[in-house]
């Protein structure tokens, strides 16, 4: 069977509604509150599955787009997997060196079975077999599995910086005549949404690990088929832009913590409330105005993105002077934000 995309992304959007609110109830007797000495913005007994629901959603309605996108069949099973491992952790709470191993393993099973790469080696004029491409394709998974959960600390807000994330993708690749994408990006952000009508403030279940890493991880693939499959004169271009479009905001939220971290002795890895979301919180605003300022964050930044991508030349150098100026700004005007107590 085969649907057109409307239609799937329509099912999508439902299926997450009903995974996720199946597992809301099915989940309420279970108790979710980690024993960690470390601060959190809340400590509520809420589960952290909602990524186990946007997971199954993907999987069920990419299968209905029909069998010549098995490629993302494949990559959601393997994305499945990330998700079960957030929810083990989300339970368990596994070291992050186990954590990364099986991440390493996931992240590497799409790239070696359907051959999947960025191509460094033809960008530095280098032959070493795709063994390079191959390593740092893994690599730039992994880094997009932590990065998006690096930005889940708030209710709602690693899905609104995702779903942001899903539009722009959408009319990147429309732009570019990649429909494929189009179609995935759309069916993910759908499957976003239907989670996001349980964990928008205040929330009643959580992305959790499970939905993070799973987000993170299609999201680190959809880039790869995106950015590096596309060479011509402006090939640089899009090899720097998707990066300031997946990490602009994480990067400046480890940036700010790192800084607030090192500076008073305190663990990296130690989750605490001085995330930028929280330092907004603390100056007096809502969680609603957080993240409409973050959705308003993202899309300037892919504003300038785009115009990197469509315009180049001199005027994207201007612009990509302007974006390192404005995120230099922004840095130390978060800095002076109070961290919340």
């Amino acid at each position: 069977m085969q649907l057109n995309i409307y239609f799937t992304a329509l099912i999508a959007l439902n299926l997450s509604i009903l995974f996720n609110f199946s597992l809301l109830k099915l989940s309420k007797n279970i108790n979710f509150v980690k024993i960690k000495i470390e601060k959190r913005l809340v400590n509520q007994n809420i589960p952290p599955l909602g990524g186990i629901g946007i997971a199954s959603a993907f999987l069920i309605s990419v299968r209905l787009l029909g069998k010549t996108d098995s490629i993302y069949l494949i990559i959601g099973l393997f994305g499945l997997l990330v998700s079960l491992l957030g929810a083990v952790d989300d339970r368990f709470i596994l070291s992050w060196k186990i954590k990364l191993i099986f991440q390493t393993i996931l992240a590497a099973g799409p790239i070696l079975y359907l051959n999947l790469f960025i191509n460094v080696e033809q960008m530095l004029g280098l032959d070493l077999n795709n063994y390079l491409n191959k390593i740092i394709s893994v690599f730039w998974i992994i880094i997009l599995i932590n990065s998006i959960n690096f930005v889940d600390n708030m209710d709602g807000l690693a899905s609104v910086v995702t779903g942001s994330i899903c539009i722009q993708i959408i009319i990147l690749t429309y732009i570019f005549d990649q429909n494929k994408l189009t179609d995935i990006a759309t069916i993910l952000i759908c499957t976003i949404l239907g989670f996001l009508f349980f964990n928008y403030p205040p929330a009643k279940i959580y992305l959790g690990d499970s939905g993070s890493t799973f987000i993170g991880f299609l999201l680190g693939f959809i880039s790869i088929l995106f950015t590096w499959n596309n060479f011509g004169s402006g090939y640089l271009n899009y090899f720097l832009s998707p990066i300031l479009l997946f990490f602009t905001i994480p990067i400046l939220d480890l940036a700010v913590i790192m800084n607030y971290r090192i500076s008073n002795k305190i663990s990296p890895t130690t989750g605490g409330t001085d995330h930028i979301s929280h330092r907004l919180l603390a100056k007096g605003f809502t969680q609603k105005k957080v993240l409409m300022y973050f959705v308003i964050y993202s899309f300037s930044n892919f504003a300038m993105i785009t115009a990197l991508l469509l315009i180049g030349g001199n005027i994207g150098l201007l612009l990509m002077v302007f974006y390192l100026s404005h995120f230099i700004v922004i840095y130390y005007y978060l800095n002076k934000l109070k961290v919340l107590t």
